[in-house]
């Protein structure tokens, strides 16, 4: 987005991004520090036990003397973008208005570079709250691409970071989840324009995406 652009308003960059002007101008409230405080903790449990859910993180952290819910636990999870590592139907919710691609790589051996990309975007924890990384990556030779930190979950820098990766290169396939910044009409948009084939992991396919899980 150029707010000074001279010839493109700030309403048509979001039509042409796909991006509600709402959101352009939308300022995320701070997050509380002892919702801080909790996500450190789900973070560093969860890379001991990936395998747990919001449910068994909330016995966990009511073990360990906080009093949380597991409504409070799962906002979280959802905000940290973890997921336990087991079959769960309804993991992955795509916007209802964008469409889904079919999984192509289902039996398909990956044996070059630029064949197949992947992506997925993950939480970050810093000194003082929390970024989201969104990661393009060589699925072949687990090269990373590009990259890009945002404070929020808008399509604008995964649209970023896309650019950036097919200003180096161009692959055959780009796989992600069905996640709604990955559904959008602007990056949907942007691949086929690239003559890029879109693969999406299919709902309840738990293991489809955990292979490149950054």
């Amino acid at each position: 987005m150029e707010p000074t652009h001279p010839d493109l308003s700030i309403e048509r960059q979001c039509d042409l991004l796909g991006l509600a002007r709402s959101s352009y101008y939308y300022q995320p409230a701070p997050a509380k520090p002892e919702d801080l405080h909790l996500m450190r903790l789900l973070d560093e449990q969860y890379l001991r036990t990936p395998f747990y859910g919001s449910r068994r993180m909330t016995v966990w952290l009511q073990s360990q003397g906080y009093g949380v819910n597991r409504k409070r636990v799962q906002r979280l999870m959802q905000v940290m973008g973890l997921v336990g590592i087991a079959p769960d139907p309804g993991t992955s919710h795509s916007h209802p208005a964008h469409p889904v691609y079919p999984y192509l790589l289902r039996k398909l051996v990956i044996e070059r570079p630029n064949q197949v990309w992947c992506s997925d975007i993950t939480y970050v924890p810093m000194p003082v709250g929390f970024m989201y990384l969104m990661v393009i990556m060589d699925w072949f030779s687990r090269y990373v691409l590009a990259w890009e930190l945002s404070n929020s979950l808008e399509v604008g820098f995964c649209l970023v970071t896309l650019e950036r990766a097919l200003a180096r290169c161009q692959p055959e396939i780009f796989n992600s989840d069905q996640g709604a910044q990955f559904t959008s009409p602007a990056f949907t948009t942007r691949l086929e324009q690239a003559q890029v084939r879109i693969s999406m992991d299919g709902r309840g396919r738990t293991f489809d995406n955990r292979h490149y899980r950054f």
